[in-house]
């Protein structure tokens, strides 16, 4: 590795310069965005977006997405672009939002899996913003996991795994999001979801008129990106005491058992580890914990995880299609 730069209390410029241009000829960094870390390289040099797949030991057969700076970089690898998209453009870049448009030739094909769609976005992280605008080029930057891990959420969490293999590593600390972003793609001037996230249904609707969330509960097989390592179920009620009831249930089942909770059922539990993952009247914490927490629950080798859900709401939707994707669709709701 060439370069480590630290970036949780002050900004290198001239470092920061000098790994965007190595991103613009090739090279590979990870580095910190919104939502959560990207292993990145110059979108447009397919050698280079080969290497980040063998990395991550991506199927090919998976696009990956493109980070831009502004709509000019977008105009430039895309085309026919609608009045519905760019008013989506327009809401929600910079942020965490993916748009899915028909892309130019300038695209090399391993960036879409050999589609003609490809998806952008305009992260508002500043130091992703940063590397795009200096390095002049569309990030390819696929999330900083090794293909069926969880995604990093801080450098800790990833470093290990990636060290010998890139170029840059850039610590920004803990993502502010800790969730992947939103994904749409507009067919007949309707936004279809196919990702969740941060950017709900509720808020693309009152941009795009029409508005339709894919099934969650079996997420697609291009956007199946992970599954926990030790055995796991998601339990949820409307009704608490009968969702804390019947996890402690589950908990006398198995030898070594870790709750994932909210903070209110966190002394509820007879199990030996609890895992707190914010307040269930906070989902921005929960977002922003969950991928480390599941990380943290996974290192205990237990024989199996218990997760409490949320309500299927507003970014609870985003929340649950994330543990549905964990736990496989191990899931009971009561």
């Amino acid at each position: 590795m060439e370069i480590y730069l630290d970036v949780r209390d002050n900004i290198n410029e001239e470092k920061l310069k000098e790994i965007a241009n190595g991103i613009k000829n090739g090279k590979i960094a990870i580095f910190p965005t919104e939502t959560v870390y990207g292993i990145g390289t110059n979108g447009l040099d397919e050698k280079a977006v080969d290497k980040i797949y063998e990395i991550k030991k991506r199927n090919k057969k998976n696009p990956t997405n493109l980070l831009v700076s502004s709509i000019e970089m977008i105009e430039t690898i895309t085309q026919e672009i609608s009045p519905i998209e760019y008013k989506l453009m327009e809401a929600f870049f910079p942020g965490p939002f993916t748009l899915i448009l028909k892309k130019n030739d300038i695209v090399p094909n391993v960036v879409t899996a050999g589609s003609d769609l490809v998806g952008v976005r305009m992260p508002s992280g500043m130091i992703a913003k940063k590397l795009v605008e200096l390095s002049g080029v569309p990030i390819a930057a696929p999330s900083a996991n090794i293909s069926g891990d969880l995604s990093g959420t801080s450098l800790n969490d990833i470093i290990d795994d990636f060290s010998q293999f890139i170029d840059f590593a850039i610590d920004g600390g803990k993502s502010e999001i800790g969730m992947e972003s939103t994904v749409v793609r507009v067919i007949d001037d309707i936004a279809y979801v196919l990702r969740p996230g941060l950017i709900t249904p509720e808020q693309i609707k009152a941009v795009a008129g029409n508005c339709i969330l894919e099934d969650t509960h079996l997420p697609s097989s291009n956007l199946k990106h992970y599954q926990l390592k030790a055995k796991s179920m998601l339990i949820y009620s409307s009704d608490n005491e009968k969702m804390v009831d019947k996890i402690n249930c589950l908990i006398c089942e198995y030898e070594n058992c870790v709750v994932l909770c909210c903070s209110e059922n966190k002394n509820l539990y007879n199990a030996k580890n609890v895992i707190d993952i914010g307040s269930k009247n906070d989902l921005e914490a929960i977002s922003r914990n969950l991928f480390s927490s599941l990380q943290k629950a996974s290192s205990l080798s237990p024989d199996m995880i218990l997760i409490e859900g949320v309500e299927q709401k507003d970014l609870g939707i985003a929340i649950m299609n994330r543990l549905l994707n964990c736990c496989d669709n191990n899931y009971i709701e009561l």
